[in-house]
């Protein structure tokens, strides 16, 4: 690899990252937002929830047609796009401002964060498939595409997380609409810098004639931690989206407490996701002239890793759920945050090696359609979380909302459980 062509993949990983990072901070900022000023008018914790509900449709709606789009118009359009798609919800949302739960008000909002959400999972998509292309080859033909995945994913969760404190904060000193037009002004710029910035020939392959049908995956690797990234994810948001901030809203948390634990957790999780390879105390990517991320013995780690750790973020809920009912009032809340924090490692390290084995399972020229249907997969559970922990919640309310947590910790669990079995047949060759 010549100097040049590493300098324009070392520019182009930064631009890609420091893209993605930006939005991730509006997007986490605009979940605090929604969420606790909409609470704050009188919504629901089911109508909540419903508000989310397009955000992830679409996710996986975006997700299943997104890597199509990528193929015909290459991955830097395809981000552009993104950013673009989320200055304008933020943007239209500050300006209709609903005040009122009206069906009207409700669908403004549903539809904006639909367009949030498609929003959100094309520039997911290609930051994440450009990680594939830009990663680097050492000297000594050590892969460093697992130490990439976990900068890029750890460190963006960590971003989202500042973006739950900050639009918390925001929420309560500026208002609503201020803190819309702060954030839209910021990320525009981002764009703008993001067009200026990016360096030529690091859009991908484009294929004009690609046919509708590349984007589901004939890989069983791939379809199998699809499925796995499906229950993963549901177990997270099942308890995330709705159950606990109201949980800790009823319990006389401000909204500024409540956005600074979710951003902690956020943070915390991405701190782990990206320091998973030296947790795990392994080096994966030292395998002797190893040039490809799909070495045997690379994956015969990671899926085994996976079979191991898979099971801790079950144990976790379980024990949580089981003993919130004994422990006495004046100590529960140190008891599920402390629950929660270790819930959130275990589940950062499913995540980080789930976020190297798809890159590893699918080849370069269509890492953005396998991509696209891993992440669907992982939109749909966030879907069906989502949908759960508002339904699930406000059903099993009980005093101050103990129960209605206790069922959202439970149903979190047995979807783990599902995630970790779908890891023993997992391939551990390519």
């Amino acid at each position: 690899m010549t100097q040049g062509v590493r300098h324009n993949r070392l520019v182009g990983y930064g631009v890609v990252t420091s893209a993605y990072w930006s939005f991730m901070l509006t997007d986490g900022a605009l979940r605090m937002l929604v969420l606790l000023n909409f609470h704050e008018r009188g919504f629901s914790p089911i109508l909540l929830a419903f508000l989310f509900l397009l955000y992830e449709f679409m996710g996986v709606v975006t997700n299943l047609v997104a890597g199509w789009v990528v193929g015909r118009f290459g991955l830097n359009r395809t981000l552009f796009l993104g950013l673009g798609l989320q200055i304008a919800a933020l943007s239209l949302l500050g300006l209709a401002n609903p005040a009122s739960i009206g069906l009207a008000s409700v669908l403004i909002v549903v539809v904006l964060q639909g367009l949030s959400g498609i929003a959100k999972d094309l520039t997911k998509l290609s930051a994440k498939s450009a990680v594939k292309r830009l990663a680097p080859d050492t000297s000594q033909g050590e892969t460093w595409l697992l130490v990439w995945v976990a900068r890029l994913t750890g460190s963006k969760n960590a971003i989202k997380g500042l973006g739950f404190f900050l639009g918390a904060a925001l929420l309560q000193t500026i208002g609503f609409q201020v803190t819309l037009a702060v954030l839209a002004i910021g990320l525009t710029l981002v764009l703008v810098g993001a067009l200026v910035s990016m360096p030529s020939g690091l859009d991908g392959k484009k294929e004009p004639g690609l046919p509708f049908t590349a984007v589901f995956s004939n890989s069983s690797g791939v379809n199998r931690l699809s499925l796995a990234r499906f229950f993963l994810f549901g177990a997270r948001d099942v308890w995330f989206v709705v159950g606990v901030p109201l949980f800790f809203y009823a319990q006389g948390w401000t909204f500024q407490m409540v956005g600074t634990f979710m951003a902690i957790w956020i943070i915390g999780y991405g701190f782990v996701q990206a320091a998973t390879p030296n947790i795990l105390r392994r080096r994966f990517l030292t395998q002797e002239r190893d040039t490809t991320a799909k070495s045997t013995k690379t994956l015969s780690f990671v899926v085994g890793a996976l079979r191991l750790w898979g099971a801790l973020p079950c144990l976790a809920l379980l024990v949580l759920a089981g003993i919130i009912p004994i422990v006495p009032l004046d100590t529960l809340l140190p008891v599920i945050a402390v629950g929660l924090f270790v819930f959130g490692a275990c589940f950062a390290v499913n995540s980080a090696l789930h976020s190297f084995l798809i890159l590893a399972y699918s080849e370069a020229e269509d890492v953005a359609l396998d991509v696209g249907f891993y992440y669907m997969s992982n939109a749909g559970g966030r879907l069906v979380g989502t949908f759960l922990s508002g339904l699930i919640f406000q059903s099993f309310g009980g005093q101050l909302g103990t129960l209605g947590l206790i069922a959202c910790l439970a149903t979190a669990a047995l979807f783990s459980l599902a995630a970790w079995l779908l890891a023993f047949g997992l391939p551990r060759t390519d």
